[in-house]
């Protein structure tokens, strides 16, 4: 059964890969926003996501904002394939502007390696294939629930020699191995972590499961930090890298201190762009035990 799976997922993508950009985002925002206006539940987690990080906005703006949000998710989701199926030269000409770029060849001048944090913010993607195009990179992720998916998933990301380890015990230290030589590692930092190694900090206001697993590279390795952001141009003219410095404070000795850091420095980024975040994720549904669940607020963490 996952066999059928997979080969009807990877037709389906060969497919939709076969379109130009400007269709494919053209599709991508018109289902945004039919599933915006449908009220589902991505409309309300997006809506609930939006009202407690950023509550300086008027009821007008955060509507707004969460219309954006879908319409700009769903140009992200119709993107993938594109940056999946198409060739890599191709999918490296949507790149119109780089912004930041000395700081990453600062950052390796140094001799030490760098962890450059890419949020699901724009086009993260295009981000893995830009860098993997440019220095040697590893990147963290999860193996898909269909095995055959996850072979294929490998074989694309990681057309240009980038290494993709997976977050257990053998691939972090694999992480840790290419940080020590001098390279890249990238890693997707607002994802609610598994296991042990996380720490409740506040992420725009709320105190949320945050990983600690940047701070424990950074001290193991002594690896820089960078935040980057591949942010979608208006009109279809494709994109622009931007790569700002991290908040301060990642490394700290104080695991707490360390992961607020870490969130701040998304936040920085997503203030940036910020129609062009994933607000449709429940990032803030692993809060401290007892208090209220913000999805279900008849719950409790």
């Amino acid at each position: 059964m996952s066999k059928l799976k997979y080969f009807l997922i990877a037709g389906l993508l060969r497919i939709a890969g076969s379109l130009p950009l400007g269709l494919a985002q053209f599709i991508g925002k018109w289902l945004g926003l039919l599933a915006w206006k449908l009220r589902g539940k991505s409309r309300k987690v997006t809506d609930t996501n939006i009202r407690i990080c950023l509550p300086e906005l008027s009821s007008e703006q955060q509507r707004e904002l969460s219309k954006d949000s879908m319409a700009h998710t769903g140009m992200t989701a119709a993107e993938i394939p594109l940056m999946w199926e198409w060739p890599v030269d191709k999918c490296l000409g949507l790149i119109r502007e780089t912004k930041g770029l000395e700081l990453v060849d600062r950052a390796l001048a140094s001799g030490k390696g760098l962890i450059l944090l890419a949020p699901h913010l724009g086009n993260w993607e295009l981000t893995g294939l830009f860098f993997s195009s440019r220095y040697k990179m590893a990147a963290l992720y999860s193996p898909p629930n269909i095995k055959e998916f996850e072979e294929y998933m490998i074989r694309v990301r990681g057309r240009l020699g980038s290494e993709l380890v997976r977050g257990d015990r053998k691939g972090l230290m694999r992480l840790m191995g290419i940080l020590k030589e001098g390279g890249v590692a990238g890693i997707l930092p607002d994802q609610s972590p598994r296991g042990k190694t996380n720490a409740y900090a506040p992420f725009f206001g709320m105190e949320v499961r945050t990983m600690t697993l940047v701070n424990k590279l950074i001290q193991k390795t002594g690896a820089n930090v960078l935040v980057t952001f591949a942010e979608r141009l208006p009109d279809k003219k494709g994109f622009r890298i931007i790569v700002t410095e991290a908040v301060s404070g990642n490394g700290d000795d104080d695991p707490v201190v360390a992961a607020t850091a870490l969130n701040q420095s998304v936040e920085k980024v997503v203030r940036m762009a910020p129609a062009q975040y994933q607000w449709e994720y429940k990032r803030l549904r692993h809060r401290p035990p007892g208090e209220i669940n913000p999805y279900y607020p008849d719950r409790v963490c």
